[in-house]
């Protein structure tokens, strides 16, 4: 596996070496400029329905990259710009953030960042039997953004900061008893979307993902964001390379180029 760079710049600068995929031209994640994607309306015609149900038994890890919360129980999303018919299954949430409040997340808007972004990662159950067969895919797999703003504390996610205290290094994982995606979802009257295709945004770098940026940010506290901020990238004990505090955050990758791509708005 790649060697992640201490510095920020160099976070995914080698995974097309090893990774034929992130040399592709549909790539993740992407500037999104709102005066250029088109409205359609067709994206309203079936309205995106989740329905997410709560998650006993949770599992959270710190792979050392991200916080991944692993969902046990069968959520789902429909309509929207997906195939007709087709449900996908809610298989983890991922997390990115930045060591400051000025950058964190993957995709930008006009160019400008914000300190964290988190990711919804579907798979396309009508067609596949797991995340892995879905990948790559047509129609494989969907991923739901959302931008993350700093104000007031986001009573959803305190189930998850609440124990990243527990998950210090990598390798260490907690099993919570209860946790909502709904919570992660903004309020019905903030629906509003981009939809575009691209990539996963971490290796393998696969396409064929249909991603769903949410245009309004979700809220959380500076107090939780520091939670993530305390965490480590190396398992404890690990001797460091020099410029490298071992401090995982800044885990994004930088913007790709559109190429002939077209971003959809479903909002005018």
């Amino acid at each position: 596996m790649i060697r992640s760079g201490s510095a920020r710049k160099l976070y995914g600068v080698e995974w097309g070496l090893h990774f034929p995929a992130a040399n592709g031209e549909y790539q993740s994640p992407i500037n999104l400029n709102s005066r250029e994607a088109q409205y359609d309306p067709s994206l309203l015609d079936v309205g995106l329905s989740p329905n997410y149900v709560v998650c006993r038994d949770c599992e959270v890890i710190n792979d050392g990259h991200t916080v991944r919360i692993i969902l046990k129980s069968k959520s789902v999303v429909t309509g929207g710009p997906l195939p007709s018919d087709h449900e996908y299954e809610l298989h983890e949430v991922r997390f990115h953030w930045g060591k400051e409040n000025q950058r964190g997340s993957e995709h930008t808007v006009n160019f400008k960042a914000f300190p964290m972004e988190l990711h919804l990662i579907h798979w396309n159950s009508t067609l596949f039997n797991t995340l892995e067969d879905a990948l790559g895919k047509k129609n494989g797999v969907l991923i739901i953004a959302l931008f993350v703003q700093i104000g007031k504390e986001h009573l959803g996610l305190k189930a998850i900061t609440e124990v990243l205290q527990d998950l210090q290094y990598k390798g260490k994982s907690k099993l919570i008893p209860c946790f909502n995606p709904n919570t992660l979802l903004p309020d019905p009257l903030l629906r509003d979307y981009w939809v575009y295709e691209g990539s996963l945004t971490t290796p393998p770098c696969n396409e064929n993902v249909t991603w769903i940026l949410y245009r309004y940010p979700l809220t959380i506290s500076q107090l939780q964001i520091e939670e993530f901020r305390r965490l480590r990238s190396h398992i404890k004990g690990a001797e460091l390379l020099e410029g490298n505090d071992g401090m995982l955050g800044d885990n994004f990758r930088p913007t790709q180029p559109l190429s002939d791509r077209t971003v959809r708005a479903a909002f005018q």
